[in-house]
């Protein structure tokens, strides 16, 4: 049994959202309030993913995820009432995995919920190898000169997308598509901001991922 931690200050959506995951045989945690959520958080080291609202007293979402961030890579969903760009590339640049705006439709919620852990989880992944870079699906480890580099779950995601691609030009709605879910409504800008962190985060192998002017990216891995 899957095990979610919901923080949020609102027990509507609290009740909401326990209700439905509960249904589809989740183990429900809740927290009224930021600090709550990090005390959880830091007591139980079987939470699978954690499901963030933005605005709460006791430390607001954005300081909750950046303390999650330094420790744990576990699947981040962040919730909130506003639904700016801004506010939305901020949440991807802290680590978020997933974003979604109130009110929201608790069956998307968990089908997002669902579909997160199954690509943390690492179903029918495989192991490939460039020159300097390994890209291990199982374990969804990245290595790059013998070194182990940290990658947000969405960052990992990305990399392995284009890596499975090698070759083709992909554009950025591909992409978005691919990594965000099919049915994500998103700034192409998102693209964009997580390729520029991947690149920093891979050192000298950031270049096996090439701009294609006027359509994306694509990624080319020396053997």
């Amino acid at each position: 049994m899957k095990k979610v931690l919901i923080v949020d200050d609102e027990e509507r959506i609290r009740r909401l959202v326990s209700d439905f995951l509960s249904r589809e045989n989740f183990k429900v945690l809740e927290a009224k309030n930021g600090k709550e959520g990090l005390e959880i958080f830091e007591e139980d080291e079987n939470i699978d993913l954690i499901i963030l609202d933005v605005m709460m007293p006791e430390y607001d979402g954005w300081a909750v995820l950046r303390e999650i961030r330094k420790r744990s890579r576990l699947p981040v969903i962040m919730l909130t009432a506003r639904d700016g760009e801004e506010d939305e590339l901020f949440g991807f640049e802290l680590g978020a995995d997933e974003y979604i705006s109130k009110p929201f439709s608790p069956l998307v919620l968990t089908a997002r919920v669902k579909a997160l852990l199954r690509r943390a989880g690492g179903e029918n992944r495989a192991v490939k190898i460039f020159k300097g870079l390994k890209i291990d699906e199982n374990a969804r480890r990245v290595e790059v000169n013998g070194e182990r580099v940290e990658l947000t779950l969405k960052e990992f995601e990305l990399l392995n997308y284009l890596a499975e691609n090698e070759g083709r030009a992909l554009s950025r709605e591909q992409i978005l598509n691919a990594v965000w879910d099919i049915n994500y409504y998103g700034d192409m800008r998102t693209v964009d901001t997580h390729i520029k962190k991947l690149r920093m985060k891979l050192k000298d192998k950031g270049e096996y991922i090439k701009t294609v002017r006027g359509i994306g990216y694509r990624f080319e891995g020396e053997k």
